[in-house]
């Protein structure tokens, strides 16, 4: 029986909301106009980061390595998710839900890295000012960023190879939108405790960490900004690092929603996902990385004007070539 009961799976259906055919134009609708906000979104930011001389700062590195991070981590999974909404085929083939794991996993695991060395370096602009050339200089900042990267591609790359070796039932229906790791850990025939202690370490060690250097860095900054006499002084110095506490609470505030919010008895007893937890995946896939370029442009002078610049430039060009 168990032998007959195991089967070599070579692909895998994505629930996703089939169960609401209605929705699923309307979330189509809904996640190209996110989709196409996060692409225009982002690739500016990156643009006016690498273009505009006055944001060659180790911020602006930060702040265009993430932006990156949205992109390819919103494209490991939104277009699969669109087309299943007007495919009747909701189907992905098992490398193929191979990659989307290890990609999936390693953009979630580098931002949560690169949002702490964000946190740092706030820290350190805020509360060493004068030292603040010499700790973040290029020779520190570049490797900070890269380190955030290997760090993803190495945890997703063990924690996906060990996913993989894993025998499948004939059960390969993925209760979600994409393959998401442990939804895809429990079709497994097989005891998963070793992969489940292996993601409580990664977790521990890749998200909780680097939100206790957050909560760290902004407690000293919070107590160096109640030193500062004046209002005005206070709001200048806070202006400098509250677009990265809301992209933060944000990022962080729907990732403890999303495993802290009370189950009903009903999805306690079964594998399956309420509508409400579909929707808050999308909230934390799609409207985090939506909402960062945003953030960071309405909050930012900065930015405003690398951008006011940038579209001035192109204007420009554009009428000189029709001149021409």
């Amino acid at each position: 029986m168990e032998w007959e009961n195991q089967t070599i799976l070579v692909e895998f259906f994505l629930k996703g909301l089939s169960g609401y055919p209605k929705l699923e134009l309307l979330f189509f609708v809904l996640i190209l106009i996110m989709y196409v906000v996060i692409l225009l979104g982002n690739g500016t930011l990156i643009l006016i980061s690498v273009l505009d001389s006055h944001l060659h700062t180790p911020m602006y590195f930060f702040l265009g390595n993430l932006s990156f991070l949205d992109i390819c981590y919103t494209s490991t999974s939104i277009p699969s998710t669109l087309v299943s909404f007007l495919s009747e085929r909701k189907t992905i083939s098992f490398s193929g839900c191979a990659v989307q794991m290890f990609l999936g996993l390693a953009m979630g695991t580098t931002e949560c890295v690169l949002l702490g060395m964000m946190a740092f370096d706030r820290y350190v602009a805020i509360c060493n000012p004068l030292r603040y050339p010499v700790i973040m200089s290029k020779d520190s900042y570049v490797p900070m960023a890269t380190g955030s990267w290997i760090i993803g591609l190495v945890n997703s790359a063990v924690q996906t190879a060990f996913v993989v070796q894993l025998p499948f039932c004939r059960n390969n229906v993925i209760n979600h939108f994409s393959c998401e790791i442990l939804a895809v850990m429990k079709l497994a025939c097989a005891d998963i405790s070793g992969n489940e202690f292996i993601m409580l370490v990664a977790t521990t060690l890749f998200i909780l960490t680097p939100l206790l250097l957050i909560i760290i860095s902004y407690s000293l900054i919070i107590s160096s900004i109640l030193k500062i006499r004046t209002s005005e002084g206070r709001s200048k110095v806070f202006s400098t690092c509250s677009a990265h506490l809301t992209v933060v609470i944000i990022f962080y505030g729907t990732i403890l929603f999303m495993y802290m919010k009370p189950k009903s008895k009903k999805t306690l007893n079964s594998d399956d996902l309420d509508a409400t937890d579909k929707l808050i995946s999308m909230f934390y896939g799609v409207m985090t990385p939506m909402m960062n370029p945003l953030i960071y442009s309405l909050r930012n002078k900065d930015v405003k004007e690398a951008v006011k610049h940038l579209l001035k430039k192109m204007c420009l060009t554009s009428k000189w070539e029709r001149d021409k």
